[in-house]
């Protein structure tokens, strides 16, 4: 079963395969970096980014000794922030560990910062060869179904699991053909909720749809827990300048530059905020200021709601330590949370 598996599916991708820029080369940086870019972010908006990176950063070389605050306005849009510094500091350390080759092996790969089991074995099979198993969603969803394995993927210790069992479908010659094949299979045809059985090329075989269980696989059990957060951005602007800072260590938009912020837990009422930003400003005794609307900003383990406060202090002499002064050119080219460029956009440029 396992030879027959594996051709039909490297036959079917021949065949069916989207036309996508990093499975024409089988240079690892170009390997590395599209897969880094596809973490938790869809093909059609990865495409773009993938694209201008690899035309301001051809090489591992050049990414490597370009200025952190410009990779992070470059990846700007695409969330999970610590991505993109994982990816400077990844291609740093192939520069001046790896001499600016990226390791060949499935287990030498991992000690790079931000590459995991998954990225670890792409790079290892499409650019090396290796017959190293690829998994991610759409094979641990093909193959659950395909093998009726109940076994809850949301569990780290089922991973092994799920490696094994490809590990004894993959072609011996294609290693990196049946890889792709097989998350081109999940990300095509075994969807999440409706799977084009009378397409897929393994149908006969797939002991989920001979059992009439497609749509009860894969099992996930476990739950995110999401945080809500209330975010009041101060916007304070003098001399056509607007008053901004970077975010420290340990945030989710660690190196990006926003506004000063009043964190709470819950919808302050005017005069809570109003006593917030009297200890912000104790010298000022009167001064104007504006809320906006909220703005609902979702990430995966977050829901952030923003308020963005104008504040009137055209005379005040305005020190926060952090922040400074910018203006709007220098606004434009900083890296900014996606909430923050979104705003500005709408309300400045």
């Amino acid at each position: 079963m396992a030879k027959s598996f594996a051709q039909q599916i490297i036959s079917w991708y021949k065949n069916h395969m989207r036309e996508l820029p990093w499975r024409l080369t089988e240079d690892p940086y170009k390997i590395w970096l599209s897969e880094i870019i596809l973490q938790q972010t869809r093909v059609a908006q990865g495409l773009p980014y993938y694209e201008k990176f690899i035309a301001k950063y051809p090489t591992v070389h050049d990414l490597a000794v370009a200025p952190q605050d410009e990779v992070l306005r470059m990846w700007q849009g695409l969330g999970y922030y610590s991505r993109a510094r994982n990816l400077h500091s990844c291609a740093q350390s192939v520069v001046e560990d790896y001499d600016g080759h990226f390791p060949e092996t499935y287990e030498e790969l991992q000690k790079l910062k931000g590459v995991g089991k998954y990225t670890a074995a792409a790079i290892a099979s499409f650019a090396f060869k290796k017959k190293v198993p690829v998994v991610d969603g759409n094979v641990f969803r093909v193959l659950s179904r395909f093998l009726v394995i109940d076994k809850d993927i949301a569990d780290p210790k089922n991973f092994k699991l799920f490696f094994e069992a490809s590990k004894e479908l993959i072609s011996e010659d294609q290693p990196d053909l049946y890889n792709q094949a097989l998350m081109e299979l999940g990300a095509t045809l075994c969807s999440v909720s409706k799977p084009a059985c009378l397409l897929c090329p393994v149908a006969e075989e797939c002991q989920a749809r001979i059992e009439g269980k497609q749509t009860e696989l894969p099992i996930k059990l476990k739950k995110v827990k999401v945080r809500k957060r209330y975010f009041y951005y101060l916007l304070i602007e003098q001399n056509e300048k607007l008053l901004m800072g970077k975010r420290g260590p340990n945030d989710i938009w660690q190196g990006l530059f926003d506004f000063p912020l009043i964190e709470s837990k819950n919808v302050l009422s005017t005069p809570e905020l109003e006593k917030e930003l009297s200890s912000i400003f104790p010298k000022q005794k009167h001064f104007k200021y504006e809320l906006s609307n909220s703005v609902k900003h979702i990430l995966t383990h977050q829901i952030i709601e923003a308020f963005f406060i104008s504040i009137d202090m055209k005379k005040a002499q305005i020190k926060i330590n952090g922040y400074s002064w910018y203006d709007e050119g220098e606004v434009e080219e900083l890296p900014k949370p996606r909430l923050v460029d979104k705003y500005l956009k709408e309300n400045f440029y």
